[in-house]
């Protein structure tokens, strides 16, 4: 079990975040294997990819601004297809520079055609990654690799073996799909969990006033609590436990079976988890 911080967001990526992360699995009494790996530590070999790309034709600069992108993209479910505008454009990322005055990003070039691969929760899946989002960036206009990529190089680097995470990032493995092609990385499988949601069906983020699992500890609650809600709300509990509402971690730890988990997005309120909690 690998614990990964993507800290390569320079503008939000505190060290306060990283250790407010760090108390709350502790005290949920989650625990990993060997020390937290900083995904900014890594920046020069993820860089390194997103160049290799680039030297063999299969990525191209990008100098389009997020104005720019939202006009000339066409809309697409909740992620727009870029056009393909700066595709063959630039001979390299200097001449992009010197062209326009603006500092390019890169994008992988998509090919048409599905990509296909089996979810381990959410079964056969083919997604065309051309049709659906077109040629996506590797890396930011600012010099940051971008999401796709870091995740494929670091998965590579740590070892993993399986990836387990939410649906709303399903799509996002035929992206992953064609970059480890292109490197020639193994594929990890894939198990992809429902979302959480608000009683409106909004997924619960912080963004949203979500309460944190910071907030939820000073105000009272305490961590079995918490550990059962998760059970109750994956289906782990039995029909002769209906009424329990605590469970430690290695208590679902042992009995925790990823086939009850579900396809369906789960509708929930955290304010059950302070009843008998009072702050």
């Amino acid at each position: 079990m690998v614990l990964r911080f993507d800290d390569l967001d320079r503008a939000r990526a505190h060290r306060q975040y990283i250790d407010s992360a760090l108390r709350d699995l502790t005290w949920l009494g989650l625990d990993w294997d060997g020390e937290p790996v900083l995904e900014s530590s890594r920046l020069e070999r993820i860089e390194a990819r997103a160049l290799e790309l680039l030297a063999r034709g299969l990525a191209y600069p990008c100098v389009c601004t997020r104005g720019e992108l939202v006009e000339i993209s066409a809309p697409h479910g909740a992620e727009p297809r870029y056009s393909g505008r700066c595709r063959g454009r630039f001979q390299d990322l200097e001449s992009a520079k010197s062209e326009t005055g603006r500092s390019a990003a890169l994008r992988f070039g998509v090919e048409g055609g599905a990509v296909e691969f089996v979810d381990e929760n959410f079964g056969p899946q083919s997604i065309d990654v051309a049709a659906t989002v077109g040629d996506f960036p590797i890396r930011r206009r600012d010099g940051a690799p971008a999401y796709q990529l870091a995740v494929v190089v670091d998965d590579d680097l740590d070892g993993v073996t399986e990836v387990v995470r939410g649906r709303d990032l399903l799509e996002s493995t035929a992206r992953q799909i064609l970059l480890q092609r292109a490197l020639g990385l193994s594929k990890p499988t894939t198990f992809h969990v429902p979302l959480i949601c608000d009683p409106s069906g909004k997924r619960l983020a912080k963004r949203d006033q979500a309460r944190s699992l910071e907030e939820l500890r000073k105000a009272g609650a305490r961590p079995e609590r918490i550990v059962g809600f998760i059970a109750e709300l994956t289906g782990q509990l039995d029909a002769s436990e209906a009424g329990r509402k605590e469970m430690t971690s290695e208590e679902l730890r042992a009995r925790f079976d990823p086939k009850k988990v579900g396809t369906e997005d789960i509708i929930a309120s955290a304010s059950s988890l302070l009843e008998d909690n009072p702050p």
